[in-house]
């Protein structure tokens, strides 16, 4: 059984932080990693330790992590050095 250190509440801050403060992070999320040419539409739906959901055009997608995070501070992180990795023009 997975232990999920992510509760709700911090994945909705997370996700409403994520919608409105880095909307072109999560364009480069759907493009490199759901494989999307060209995403119209993208929101982040949820976080948990395992995974983020992202909606894309109308498409819950699920993006693992490559690690269970074990915190707000390791979901940060995480998110921030997988924007880091990726090529410039993702």
């Amino acid at each position: 059984m997975t232990i999920n250190n992510i509760s709700n509440e911090v994945s909705m801050r997370i996700c409403s932080h994520m919608n409105i403060d880095h909307r072109d992070s999560l364009f480069s999320y759907a493009k490199f990693y759901c494989r999307v040419l060209n995403p119209v539409e993208v929101e982040m739906v949820e976080i948990n330790s395992q995974e983020m959901k992202l909606k894309v055009d109308g498409n819950i997608m699920e993006i693992n992590f490559d690690h269970s995070l074990k915190s707000s501070q390791d979901a940060k992180e995480t998110l921030v050095s997988m924007i880091m990795s990726l090529p410039k023009n993702s």
